[in-house]
């Protein structure tokens, strides 16, 4: 396995399902110079990976003001995580992570999610639930990671 900042984010898109890319790619080159792409690459070809956001990222706009405090403490936006579906099991979320949190020793992240199954999977991973937020009826959690 091998851990990277991409280069060129196509890499990256190409692995997600469809909604994913329909969630991100129109907004793309509004947020391309403010976010870092990161894979995790079997051979050359990407099996995992996820966006660095520095500010509040297209899902997001409707907690605009609720981003606006995290990236004022110093955190870092987590989004669009996502490992090939025929590599899950096999801990490579958990090594994606490590591995990012190994670049970036210091830097302390959030992000949310509205799949509750997730919860065991980042707090296994040290991240903290801070609270809930409400995108009209949908709920999502807040996590954070304080950093190394």
């Amino acid at each position: 396995m091998n851990f990277k900042e991409a280069t060129t984010h196509d890499q990256f898109f190409n692995i997600l399902p469809k909604d994913w890319q329909d969630s991100i790619l129109p907004f793309w080159e509004l947020y391309k110079n403010s976010t870092k792409c990161y894979l995790l690459l079997e051979g050359e070809k990407p099996i995992a990976g996820g966006l660095v956001f520095s500010e509040c990222p297209p899902d997001m706009l409707y907690a605009k003001e609720e981003a606006k405090i995290w990236f004022e403490k110093g955190y870092l936006y987590l989004g669009f995580i996502y490992v090939l579906e025929d590599k899950r099991g096999q801990n490579l979320g958990s090594l994606w992570l490590s591995n990012l949190r190994d670049t970036r020793p210091n830097q302390k992240y959030w992000l949310t999610i509205e799949d509750f199954e997730l919860h065991k999977f980042y707090t296994k991973n040290g991240f903290i639930k801070v609270k809930s937020l409400f995108n009209n009826e949908d709920e999502e959690i807040i996590y954070c990671f304080e950093g190394i």
